[in-house]
């Protein structure tokens, strides 16, 4: 299934959305980890360029993580999709509330093309947000508490039988810098793959 073309058929193709041109089995993911926001240059996503900036980060959060990941293409073989909370680039320093809900559309559209997912994780306060945004929709209350992310760490959170995980942003020049977050990212990570590796969950 080639994500893109699925997504454009689901919610409509709209003008400067930037969506994943991947192909992937959707019945693979076992893991989808929501990052914040697409970068300006799609060659600097996820699914961009082999050193692309995203990428830069991510990959050492999974070997720091225990994961002997190189690539994108290990992480996807892992049963892990990533993807962005907001589908257009952001024009200022911070992400408005007009810019995530534009996007919500597609993301919702999105995770439901994963049946066999067992954790989303929430990559950052943007993915956070996002996700209550659907959840709040479906069903009335938000699916992660609005208390800091630290707190939540310690807490199991499901939303219809799925294990949300609120975490740290894992992208932007800016996570080399706050080593506290980094190393819980890289523990959430690894907490994410034991629960997908787990016997029962295959």
């Amino acid at each position: 299934m080639n994500i893109k073309k699925e997504l454009e058929t689901k919610s409509g193709i709209a003008t400067g959305i930037y969506l994943n041109n991947i192909e992937i089995d959707p019945l693979t993911v076992r893991a989808i980890m929501i990052n914040e926001v697409v970068p300006s240059d799609p060659s600097q996503d996820f699914y961009g360029a082999a050193d692309a900036a995203y990428l830069d980060t991510t990959i050492p959060l999974f070997q720091m993580a225990g994961a002997e990941v190189t690539s994108i293409h290990d992480i996807l073989e892992l049963g892990i999709y990533i993807t962005n909370a907001v589908k257009t680039p952001k024009s200022d320093y911070t992400i408005d509330k007009d810019s995530i809900e534009s996007s919500l559309p597609c993301l919702e559209a999105e995770l439901s093309l994963f049946p066999n997912v067992k954790v989303i994780m929430l990559m950052g306060d943007v993915a956070k947000k996002a996700f209550n945004m659907i959840t709040k929709k479906a069903s009335k209350k938000n699916a992660v508490p609005a208390i800091s992310t630290y707190k939540l760490r310690n807490s199991e959170l499901y939303y219809e039988g799925i294990r949300i995980m609120p975490s740290y942003i894992m992208t932007g020049g800016n996570i080399l810098i706050e080593k506290s977050k980094v190393t819980m990212a890289a523990e959430d990570i690894a907490a994410m793959l034991e629960i997908i590796q787990m016997p029962y969950n295959k």
